[in-house]
């Protein structure tokens, strides 16, 4: 999906649940609902392969608006701090590196982590703060684009668990201005990208001309990495059981698809046994 602004990823969830009439529908990567792009999301049971998406890295344009700051971090907050410094394209420059490679970010009080069993946004909607404890994350890459109005635009390539709006924040706190994050946009996440995506007007229009499945990718492009074997319909039967089984092939993790060509599961080979990660055949009950 290309998400559009305003909504939620959950609300892209259950848009699909009723255009494909499936429950089994879930999302590789919450965004918020001011941010738009790569929401990668699963159906039937694909959606086992959700958490190895939501674990791969994600790519995002996102805005720095100095000189604000606000509750939420970013511009749909209510504004805390109203700073006169003014900000260069050189100032910015200088400060990135300290931002790039293994850093620790402190989870935003309006977040979906949880403390005590509790959502932080939860608590931050009645006026409650918690201490947090920082996490480690990495940005792999952090680039200035440009700046248009006096917003800045950056591109970052990061790790599971960032939060780019914090990552703006801690920036402008660093540089004594302050700064809310005022776009995002996802570009890529994992292996997939923009030119995968598709609007919801899209999937609408599809629905209504009874193409809509055919949008779907099969499940194995999220693995396409990976080195990919053929079992015999003995082997497919052990795998359908849950059985580990022989097969003459490298230590690794494997694509695995039966004599049919179906897709069965991801596996891993120890020592010439195979046994499975995660298996994606439909339960036959």
């Amino acid at each position: 999906m290309d998400k559009p602004m305003e909504w939620t990823s959950h609300d892209v969830v259950g848009k699909l649940r009723g255009l494909l009439r499936e429950r089994r529908i879930g999302h590789g990567g919450t965004l918020d609902p001011m941010a738009t792009g790569v929401l990668p999301v699963f159906v039937g049971r694909a959606t086992r392969a959700v958490s190895l998406c939501e674990s791969a890295d994600k790519e995002y344009i996102a805005g720095m608006r100095p000189g604000i700051v606000t509750d939420t971090q970013d511009i749909t907050g209510t504004v805390l701090e109203t700073r006169g410094e003014s900000l260069n394209k050189d100032t910015l420059l200088a400060v990135i590196p300290e931002f790039t490679g293994e850093i620790l970010q402190l989870p935003p009080m309006y977040s979906a982590v949880k403390v005590g069993g509790k959502k932080l946004y939860e608590l931050a909607r009645r006026g409650v703060e918690l201490e947090r404890e920082a996490r480690p994350i990495t940005i792999h890459a952090l680039e200035l684009l440009g700046e248009e109005d006096g917003d800045f635009s950056l591109r970052v390539v990061c790790s599971k668990g960032t939060y780019i709006r914090t990552l703006v924040h801690d920036m402008g706190q660093r540089l004594s201005c302050g700064a809310a994050l005022s776009s995002l946009r996802r570009t890529r996440a994992g292996r997939f990208t923009l030119e995968d995506a598709h609007t919801m007007e899209e999937l609408i229009a599809a629905a209504e001309a009874g193409t809509l499945e055919e949008l779907i990718l099969p499940v194995d492009r999220l693995f396409a990495d990976l080195p990919s074997v053929t079992v015999t319909e003995k082997q497919e039967g052990k795998i359908r059981t849950g059985a580990q089984f022989r097969l003459s092939c490298a230590d690794g993790r494997y694509r695995v698809y039966g004599p049919k060509g179906d897709f069965l599961m991801v596996g891993i080979c120890e020592s010439g046994i195979m046994r499975g990660e995660k298996n994606f055949f439909e339960v036959q009950n």
